[in-house]
């Protein structure tokens, strides 16, 4: 099958990869000249913009936007609704809020330019494994894109899970999951680091996923990454967020659904970016006002005596 692909990151380019290597032709597309050189190198055809991409294509057209999610996805998806025509389709592979998926459809039905949302989960290891795809649009655009879907896809990871928006609902309560899990897997791990028993917490991931209740693809990473750094010694504890959760967390407020465990593991986010937080330093201050607790003085600074 025959597909525009815009967005040559580590993803992008790993898809054009996977998709190349199925037998797809592939037009590519990416701000950068020397990524899609990279595109170039592997058999895809290069394009020098988007108008060209659009040219290079035969009719009806499908179009894979992926890149960063916010503006350069909005304006992207702006651009192509203007080359392309009708029944050509836009697909968007990032990280978008559902509601934009519903709101760009909606304006591209003038024009009969068809978009699908496609949540896409599988990372950096996408290539290797394939990546879970999480579809939504109408269901014949959807079925007739299934070849792409397919290649992209491990055995049984693609489902078309609705209208509009669906593919993008469904990839972000799925990551709202996913920072529960990691947030528990990081705080258990962390309490057996700091036991008094020395436990290699490495051979434990390991074990754990063997036949354990607890095994999954993230204890693997966790076994790989404590593998080469038992302590995490090269890393700070910041942990950033790329929107999903709180996208989660807005929609549980809005229909009334309790999600404590998603609430902590955003915060602790949140957290992670402070350096000496204002809270923590007022928490201190009220201890020393009421019942004269120690206090520690901020570096470069000195108390009295």
């Amino acid at each position: 099958m025959e597909l525009g692909f815009v967005g040559l990151g580590k993803m992008g380019l790993n898809m054009v990869t996977r998709l190349q290597r199925d037998g797809h032709r592939i037009v590519a597309y990416d701000r950068s000249a020397d990524a899609v050189a990279h595109a170039t190198g592997i058999g895809a055809r290069g394009a020098a913009s988007l108008d060209d991409l659009v040219r290079q294509l035969a009719p009806p057209r499908a179009v894979w936007v992926m890149v960063p999610a916010g503006a350069p996805t909005e304006s992207t998806i702006a651009a192509l609704g203007d080359l392309l025509d009708a029944d050509d389709t836009i697909i968007d592979g990032g990280n978008t809020n559902f509601h934009d998926d519903v709101r760009r459809a909606k304006a591209l039905e003038p024009k009969r330019v068809h978009y699908v949302d496609a949540g896409t989960s599988g990372g950096i290891w996408g290539l290797q494994e394939g990546y879970c795809l999480m579809v939504g649009g109408e269901a014949d655009v959807c079925r007739r894109l299934e070849p792409i879907f397919l290649t992209l896809a491990p055995k049984d990871g693609y489902l078309r899970v609705g209208d509009h928006g669906a593919g993008h609902y469904v990839k972000m309560i799925h990551n709202g999951i996913e920072y529960g899990l990691m947030q528990a897997y990081a705080e258990g791990f962390e309490l057996m680091h700091d036991s008094e028993y020395h436990v290699d917490v490495g051979k434990v991931a390991a074990l754990w996923n063997q036949g354990s209740v607890v095994r999954s693809w993230l204890l693997e990473l966790a076994a790989r990454a404590l593998a080469e750094d038992s302590d995490l010694s090269t890393l700070e504890a910041y942990v950033d967020d790329s929107g999903e959760g709180r996208w989660t967390l807005n929609e549980a407020i809005e229909h009334a659904v309790p999600m404590p465990v998603l609430t902590a593991a955003l915060f602790t986010r949140f957290r992670s970016r402070d350096d000496n937080p204002f809270a923590e330093r007022l928490l201190a201050a009220l201890r020393n006002q009421f019942g004269g607790h120690a206090v520690k003085a901020a570096a470069g600074t000195k108390r009295d005596a």
